[in-house]
C-alpha cells in the first residue's frame, strides 16, 4: 500500500514538472495571453466605468467599474489557461506520450491529479501576470491581498483544468478538443459574472450564473480585491451569489468549487481506464 501511494505522489510529480517545464519554456505564450486581459481592463473597462455607474454605484461608493471588472479579469486568465492547459492531454495521446504514462506504475487517478496541478499552476502562474495590472489601476497589491489571490486563483485553475481533463480523455484529436472547449469556455466567462453584477439579473439568466463552476470563482476574488480597496463589507456581500435564499461565502465557494473537480478527475480516470 505505501509503495503504490509512494509511486503514485512520484508520478503525479513528474507529470506537474514536465507540464509546468514546458508551459514555462514557451515564453510568447506567455506573453501574447496577457493581450486579451489587458483589452478588457485597460481599453473595455476604462471606456465603461464613466458609461456604467450602476455598477460602480452598487459597489457602494466605489471608484469605478473597473474596479469591479479587474477581479473578472483575473479569473479570466485563469479559466482560459487552466482549460487550454489540458491541450496537452490530446497532444500527449497523438504523440503516444500518454500510453508510455498509463503503462507506468502510476494509477489512473495519479495521471489525471497529475495533469490537473500542472495545469492549475500555469493558470496560476498566468493570473499572477494579470494580477500585476492592479496598480495601474489604482489597487494596491498588499502581502495579504496577493496571497488571498493565488490561493483562490489555484483553487479556480484545478476546477477548471480539472474540467479540461476530462473532455480531452474523451476528445481524439487536438481540433476536436479545440472545437469542443470554445464551445463552453466563454459561456462559462460570461455567466460567471465576471462582467456584471448577480444580483438584479432576469431569473432564468440567474439559474444559468448558478450552475458555471467558474461563478464560485471568480466571487471569491472579487471579495477580496474589494475589500482591500475599501468597500463596505454590507456591499461587497450584497453582491455575492445567492442559492436558495442562502447568500455563499467564500468556504462554501472554494468547497463547492474542490468537489466539482474532484468530481471532474473521478470522471477523467475513469474514461482513462478505457483508453487502449
Amino acid at each position: 500500500m505505501r509503495e503504490w501511494i509512494a509511486a503514485d505522489l512520484r508520478g503525479i510529480f513528474i507529470i506537474w514538472y514536465r507540464d509546468v517545464l514546458r508551459f514555462w519554456r514557451n515564453r510568447s505564450r506567455l506573453l501574447s495571453s496577457l493581450g486579451q486581459p489587458v483589452l478588457f481592463l485597460l481599453v473595455f473597462g476604462t471606456g465603461l466605468s464613466t458609461s456604467l455607474r450602476g455598477a460602480a454605484g452598487s459597489l457602494g461608493g466605489a471608484p469605478g467599474y473597473v474596479y469591479f471588472l479587474y477581479p473578472g479579469v483575473v479569473a479570466m486568465a485563469v479559466l482560459f489557461t487552466g482549460t487550454f492547459s489540458a491541450m496537452s492531454t490530446v497532444w500527449d495521446r497523438e504523440f503516444g506520450f500518454l500510453k508510455e504514462v498509463l503503462v507506468a506504475p502510476v494509477s489512473r487517478r495519479g495521471v489525471a491529479i497529475g495533469k490537473a496541478l500542472g495545469g492549475s499552476t500555469q493558470a496560476v502562474l498566468q493570473g499572477c501576470i494579470v494580477l500585476l495590472l492592479g496598480p495601474l489601476i489604482g489597487v494596491g497589491l498588499s502581502p495579504l491581498l496577493v496571497v488571498q489571490m493565488i490561493a483562490l486563483m489555484f483553487v479556480l485553475g484545478f476546477a477548471m483544468t480539472s474540467l479540461g481533463i476530462a473532455v480531452a480523455s474523451r476528445v481524439q484529436t487536438l481540433e476536436g478538443f479545440g472545437v469542443v472547449v470554445n464551445l463552453f469556455t466563454m459561456p462559462l466567462f460570461f455567466l460567471s459574472g465576471a462582467l456584471f453584477p448577480l444580483v438584479g439579473i432576469p431569473a432564468w439568466l440567474a439559474v444559468l450564473t448558478r450552475l458555471d463552476p467558474a461563478t464560485y470563482g471568480v466571487d471569491p476574488l472579487r471579495r477580496v480585491v474589494l475589500q482591500a480597496i475599501g468597500v463596505p463589507p454590507a456591499a461587497v456581500a450584497a453582491l455575492g451569489v445567492e442559492v436558495l435564499g442562502h447568500r455563499l461565502d467564500t468556504a462554501e465557494e472554494v468547497i463547492l468549487l474542490l468537489a466539482f473537480a474532484l468530481a471532474m478527475l473521478a470522471l477523467a480516470a475513469h474514461w482513462f481506464e478505457r483508453l487502449e
